[in-house]
């Protein structure tokens, strides 16, 4: 090697040379490589070492600390012990000296190597590491520095990454919790002695008459006047070189917080000085003085300041994480709550100067979200606990809570608080339900709170009260198919849901006159309504009416949305008790509804169409969604009275329809007829009254529907409405007994409306073997397109219902099914065609397979296995994208329909079933990376196994009993094993969801037929997947399912633990590659004979840990080590 210094010369302009905007990605790898090379070379180290003492550039000084940390992680093992004594030495010198005045970030690198050092040598070989960091701390000149080795050391010996053995990191976890008490009584020190020390100096403020903060709320909570008397001292405040101290130190702890058990280690004396740190959150004046100067030195400050808080919040954040609290924490705990409270009350108390909202915008963003997680914490692990200690105020804690969302200054920050009343209300309805007896008082203490939280909810999604912010929500853009403003509306209306599930009487008292005053304003505007030569207008011109009508319309659409929330809490077993309430919420939407579609608003001309005309709709839209939701008490409600007096609940239908059919037009806007269709698929399909068929305005729609010459409407409305009408004549009438149902009358007129929708779509038999021309076969494809769309949705919506309601269904459709089919091969190529033909017979199968009849399902079966050749599944698959992939995996779908019936019908198709899959699917699919089609193929073959395990093992109850398990009989091996080889192979790609999936379904098969027991996979393939599988382990490649491969592996070795322990695992050892004799015996040795679960896969994660450190370990020795 040169001299030092020229190399040091060389390595600088190397440096400046790589990081130069000029040097091209070319040569920028040459220097990578020289580098690498250099770094690789035995005693490369000491040349970095003079590196860092005599060089000011930044990258020279990075990469030597890179080849000290890949030494010390990567080539330790191989270093000579002269020259580790030499480098324990040298570095930390290095550090002492020229701390104060490296960059940071080379600082805390050169931290990180030492740590690195004590990481592998302490305390055996470095055995001062952990005294010289309790040294550095308790001198006051290099406190700091000790701080940062100290957050360092917790960071990477606490929770070591695997580059160490098991037992390794036990050690260190156990030398290190040996230090807790030594390290946390030396941060107290420094918080408590800066506090102190700046206290003694702060100048007390004049008495003003809102200093007197301790009030009746905080004695009550701290139970005593001198702890809160402490909290009142005025904050200190502190030089620049103290806050720096005093952060190193709270994210020490923070650190610490989050491995360290809670145990009485972290004491009262602490917690205390931890709660006067989080005050510096809350605390204003900072922000005040520094705005009064005007310096950027002091705002500096106020921010500095504000950080404390932060990181003080961090600390109890860590701590109240923690769900296991031993018995004598629970005290220090309940401390810690009043204390925050404290600081609640703190940041949302009024005053003259003050409004809450005024004030919490002044506190840092970072500090109330920190707060806010500290409240969500309480409420949702510790709100139990604590709820018990009659000294908790619980109910004042809410009335803070309340301030405190309701001041939010940002939307996100509302949110967040709405999430913690959700839990607060999820616990209260759950410790309902789990103590009924005393459901009454629980109700009265919270109640008052309840009804504020709801008058509240209800009043921030109001224009008329929350005008400025709501009109900041965005309703434009979808995140997560949902806008800013449906976000608000949804987490808003979840909270008035379950407000109304605890007080329904409250909440309906509530609600439903705001939604009355709205209401009156929507029913009035008729009178505005006068005719113009091109239609109707709306007389409404001056702009401040405009905009309070916009206002009122907007909230009008969101009191609808609310009651038909609501609308599940007025049936089932409260049906009775409150059916006065929905009846009359019931008979104002219809009268609403009606009132709409009559006056036709939706068409009506408006001073700002921009603005009004969407409104107007969206009222409409919302009124009708609302009666929907009501479908389920309509249905009740005709359960109850159809035998007698049902005038009411006819009346209430028939006006429903009467403002529903106006809307099934193509003229109407796409919201508002889709809300119209809806409403009638509900009051078909939940409501099913006897006499829905006899009413015109139904009778209408069939007109409108079957009548070739009328304009189609939309796709998603005609294939709603064709299932409207369908489930008019196809379900069962509730209430009537099988005579009553007229039967023959409504098969007739369902084979006419099928008839009548699928007139085109026949016709196209005749021509389907003919070649068409381009502009013939994009018409061709609409019809395919239309008609089956609406063929399927007919099909699915009855498949759940009763046996005749499917017949008279199959019975209209069979035609069509027919043409289907015919039509299937000459579509064959066209793979858009091919996958809409293939989700109908995949909805025909599942919901009409018994309907079908044996012969024609194997037709269509035959015909599908005939024409998916090798040839037409590789097009498919390879060549069509992903739509010839989902021909494919609907086809499997079809066949996992086939082999999962019961009885013999299908069971000859298995053979062919297994050899499509076996020989023509998987060769195709076995070695592409793509996961397209392998999660349904490998589901099929699941299916094949679970329901025809005796296609493959015969043996009855009476032969096994009789022989013992050892003969059972074997068919059809050959297929087995190469389905079990697929298996296998599923385990060597990086999918993880296959992965799962198939994990999952061995593990199925196991518990449900004994797989792993089975003589076949016992003798030959049994350690073979655990081999696999711990091979998995090793790589790291599947991490996220460290858990299930673990379970799975147990129950594999299980079946025969003693070839486990005494073949498979020594020979498991000799075939790994990287690790020596020696520690294969160990890594043997350490694995204990233990045959239950939790110790079994303990010692799976411990050998794979070790084998990869020992990996690790010898791929960094230098050549030709020779070990001993």
């Amino acid at each position: 090697m040169a001299s030092e210094e020229a190399s040091l010369r060389a390595l600088e302009s190397l440096m400046t040379e790589f990081f130069h905007n000029c040097t091209t990605n070319e040569r920028k790898r040459e220097i990578e490589e020289l580098l690498n090379n250099f770094a690789q070379q035995i005693g490369a180290w000491r040349f970095c070492l003079y590196f860092l003492s005599s060089t000011r550039n930044d990258y020279v000084m990075m990469y030597s600390l890179t080849v000290f940390e890949n030494l010390i992680n990567k080539m330790w093992l191989g270093v000579p012990s002269q020259d580790k004594m030499e480098i324990r030495s040298c570095l930390p010198k290095l550090l002492l000296a020229h701390h104060k005045t490296l960059p940071y970030f080379i600082r805390n690198k050169l931290c990180k190597v030492i740590v690195d050092i004590g990481r592998q040598d302490w305390p055996m070989f470095y055995h001062d590491f952990f005294t010289n960091i309790l040294q550095l701390i308790q001198s006051p000149v290099t406190t700091p520095l000790g701080l940062i080795m100290l957050k360092t050391t917790s960071e990477e010996l606490a929770c070591p990454r695997e580059d160490l053995s098991v037992a390794r990191k036990e050690e260190l976890r156990k030398l290190l919790l040996e230090q807790v008490q030594t390290v946390l009584g030396l941060l107290t020190g420094i918080l408590e002695s800066i506090w102190d020390k700046h206290s003694a100096t702060a100048a007390t403020p004049p008495p003003s008459p809102t200093s007197g903060e301790s009030g009746d709320l905080l004695s009550s909570l701290l139970q005593s006047p001198s702890a809160a008397k402490l909290l009142n001292q005025p904050i200190p405040i502190l030089d620049t070189d103290s806050e720096y101290i005093c952060s190193l130190a709270l994210e020490c702890l923070a650190h610490l917080f989050s491995w360290i058990p809670l145990s009485t280690s972290i004491t009262p004396s602490l917690l205390t000085t931890i709660f006067h740190f989080a005050r510096f959150g809350c605390d204003t004046r900072a922000r005040k003085m520094s705005s009064v100067n005007g310096s950027s030195h002091s705002a500096l400050l106020g921010q500095e300041r504000g950080r404390l808080g932060v990181l003080a919040m961090a600390c109890i954040n860590e701590l109240m994480s923690k769900n296991c609290v031993p018995m004598e924490f629970e005290e220090y705990l309940l401390r810690m709550f009043q204390q925050t409270f404290y600081l609640l009350q703190k940041i949302t108390k009024e005053n003259n100067a003050h409004t809450v909202k005024s004030r919490l915008e002044e506190l840092d963003e970072s500090y109330i979200e920190k707060f806010t997680d500290f409240l969500r914490l309480f409420v949702s692990v510790h709100l139990r606990r604590i709820e018990s200690y009659s000294q908790f105020p619980v109910v004042e804690f809410l009335a803070l809570l309340f301030k405190y969302t309701f001041h939010q200054p940002t939307h996100e920050g509302y949110f967040s608080c709405l999430d913690i009343w959700t839990l607060f209300l999820d616990y209260l309805t759950s410790k309902i339900k789990s103590r009924l007896a005393d459901k009454e008082a629980v109700l009265n203490r919270y109640e008052d709170a309840l009804v504020l939280l709801l008058t509240e909810v209800l009043n921030r999604i109001q224009f008329r009260y929350n005008q400025a912010q709501l009109e900041e929500l965005d309703d434009e853009t979808l995140d997560d198919d949902q806008t800013e403003w449906q976000r608000y509306l949804r987490q808003s209306l979840e909270v008035v849901a379950k407000v109304m599930e605890l007080l329904p009487t409250h909440a309906f008292s509530t609600l439903f006159p705001v939604l009355q005053d709205n209401l009156e304003v929507y029913l009035g505007l008729q009178q505005f309504v006068v005719t113009s030569g091109t239609g109707h207008r709306l007389n409404i011109t001056a702009e401040n009416d405009c905009r309070r009508l916009h206002c009122s319309l907007r909230d009008l659409s969101s009191l609808l949305q609310a009651v038909g929330r609501l609308a599940e809490y007025f049936t089932g077993d409260v049906f009775a008790a409150r059916f006065n309430d929905a009846l009359t919420v019931v008979e104002r939407l219809v009268k609403v509804t009606l009132y709409g579609s009559q006056i036709k608003l939706y068409n009506i001309e408006t001073a700002v169409p921009s603005v009004l005309k969407p409104d107007l709709i969206d009222v409409h839209a919302q009124s009708l969604a609302a009666l929907q939701a009501y479908a389920h008490w309509l249905a009740q409600f005709y359960s109850e009275v159809h035998r007698q007096n049902p005038e009411q609940f006819i009346s209430l239908v028939s006006t429903a329809l009467e403002a529903i059919t106006p809307l099934i037009s193509c003229k109407v806007q796409e919201k508002l007829l889709l809300s119209a269709c809806h409403l009638l698929v509900s009051l078909a399909t939940t409501v099913r009254p006897v006499f829905l068929i006899s009413i015109p305005a139904v009778q209408k729609v069939f007109n409108r529907i079957t009548d070739t010459s009328a304009q189609r409407l939309p796709d998603k409305a005609q294939v709603l409405v064709c299932r409207a009408l369908s489930n008019v004549l196809l379900l069962p009438w509730p209430n009537l007994p099988e005579s009553e149902q007229q039967w023959a009358v409504r098969s007739t007129n369902h084979a006419s409306l099928v008839s009548a929708l699928t007139r085109d779509y026949r016709q196209l038999k005749a021509t389907a073997s003919l070649p068409q021309r381009k502009v013939q076969l994009e018409d061709t494809k609409v019809i395919i397109h239309q008609t089956l769309s609406v063929l399927e949705d007919i099909v699915e919506s009855v498949s759940g219902e009763s046996t005749k309601s499917r017949q008279i269904c199959y019975q209209s459709l069979q035609e069509s099914v027919q043409v289907s089919l015919a039509l299937f091969p000459a579509f064959i190529h066209q793979s858009d065609v091919t996958d809409e033909m293939l989700s109908f017979f995949l909805t025909l199968f599942q919901g009409l397979r018994v309907q079908m009849g044996v012969p024609f399902t194997e037709q269509i079966i035959q015909t599908f296995l005939n024409m998916f050749t090798r040839e037409q599944l590789a097009e498919s698959i390879l060549h069509e994208g992903s739509t010839g992939c989902r021909v494919v995996e609907k086809f499997l779908k079809i066949l996992q329909v086939v082999v999962q019936e019961p009885g013999q019908v299908f069971k000859p198709f298995l053979p062919s079933v297994i050899s499509l899959c076996m020989e023509q699917v998987y060769p195709i699919i076995a070695e592409r990376s793509s996961p397209d089609v392998k999660a349904e193929l490998f589901e099929l073959l699941f299916r094949v196994l679970h329901h025809n395990w005796r296609y493959f093992f015969k043996s009855s109850v009476l032969a096994s009993v009789q022989r013992g398990v050892a003969e059972e009989q074997m068919e059809n091996e050959a297929q087995f094993s190469a389905i079990m080889q697929a298996f296998g192979q599923s385990f060597l790609q990086p999918d993880i969801h296959l992965f799962k999936q198939n994990l999952f379904y061995l593990e199925t098969l196991n518990t449900k037929q004994k797989l792993y027991h089975k003589k076949i996979f016992r003798t030959t393939m049994l350690f073979q997947f655990v081999n696999v599988l711990l091979q998995v382990l090793v790589h790291k490649s599947h991490d996220l399912l460290q858990e299930e491969i673990g379970i799975a592996t147990y129950n594999m070795a299980s079946v025969d633990f003693d070839g486990f322990y005494s073949a498979f695992l020594p020979e498991f050892l000799a075939s790994c590659d990287g690790v020596d004799s020696n520690q294969k015996n160990v890594l043997g040795r350490n694995f204990k004979m233990d045959r239950d679960l939790p110790s079994f896969t303990q010692n799976v994660h411990r050998l794979v840990n070790d084998l990869r450190y020992y990996r690790l370990c010898n791929d960094s020795l230098p050549p030709g080590t020779v070990k001993l």
